[in-house]
């Protein structure tokens, strides 16, 4: 009895161990809305999931040490629960990403983005007037474009060295003018229009060199959002399917020695069925 007890105990430690990259992944999740893509509803279903497994991991805990029946049902119910939610949001988080990617560009080392690449509820929810409110204050507030100057001698980097830059989808959505433009390129974030000629695309007319404006009200950002988006749920998805796996294989382990429990508290030793427990001894001569 006391190896089944130390046993789900120990696999109670393991899942309360397990909450934590589960919390983990939604703090950094929470980190990156702060500094990118602002969109803090995102962290919010990982740091509850992993919250509720760090709760629940304690009490199956305390159940097992101070063998309490209704604490250790409550446990497997509980964990039952915690992982058909993250099981939901795994399906989630990859239905709502599965479109969308940055668009390569000729002669440069960066990407363009288009709203029209991605499509669904995230899609909808970012590009609503609402919403994209908030978020457009959040990634002009977090000065991600001003940080893009370089200077190489104390003077601004050339057209050649910001062509060869990996920009970030944020940086590259929401800093400049989509490609398409033809705008002149300047610095990071002022460009001249040129020959005054300006491609079809809506977001050349929204683009100012207005270190307050630039390219906040494109689509290109709010693709950019996206991407930024995609790519960070993608990561913590890949943490959570390996978490969920284990999660599983505790859960089915902690079932068997509840019942290995049950069995010795009703004094039935394995092999014995209750009828065979029923019946009187035979007296054989």
């Amino acid at each position: 009895m006391r190896t089944s007890n130390h046993l789900i105990g120990v696999l109670n430690f393991l899942t309360f161990l397990l909450s934590i990259p589960i919390l983990g992944g939604g703090i950094w999740l929470s980190s990156r809305a702060n500094n990118t893509d602002c969109m803090k509803f995102l962290q919010w279903p990982l740091i509850i999931i992993g919250v509720s497994i760090m709760v629940v991991s304690l009490a199956g805990f305390a159940g097992s040490c101070y063998r309490n029946t209704f604490l250790m049902y409550l446990y497997l119910w509980a964990m039952f629960l915690i992982i058909v939610t993250l099981i939901g949001f795994v399906i989630f988080a990859y239905a709502v990403t599965d479109k969308g990617s940055g668009q390569p560009v000729l002669n440069r080392a960066y990407r363009d983005y288009s709203l029209h690449d991605y499509s669904g509820w995230l899609a909808d929810r970012v590009a609503s007037r609402s919403y994209w409110s908030r978020i457009r204050s959040c990634v002009r507030d977090s000065h991600v474009c001003r940080n893009m100057g370089r200077n190489i001698g104390g003077v601004p980097e050339s057209a050649e060295m910001f062509y060869i830059r990996r920009l970030t989808s944020i940086q590259s959505g929401c800093c400049k003018p989509p490609t398409s433009c033809g705008f002149m390129y300047i610095n990071e974030t002022f460009w001249s229009m040129g020959n005054g000629l300006v491609g079809t695309d809506p977001d050349c007319g929204m683009w100012s060199n207005d270190q307050q404006v630039l390219c906040y009200n494109c689509n290109s950002c709010k693709a950019g959002v996206l991407a930024s988006v995609k790519k960070s749920w993608r990561k913590v998805s890949v943490i959570n399917i390996v978490i969920l796996i284990l999660l599983v294989i505790v859960y089915v382990v902690a079932i068997a020695a509840f019942r290995h429990n049950k069995r010795l508290d009703n004094d039935e030793p394995y092999g014995e069925t209750r009828m065979e427990k029923a019946q009187p001894s035979r007296i054989h001569f």
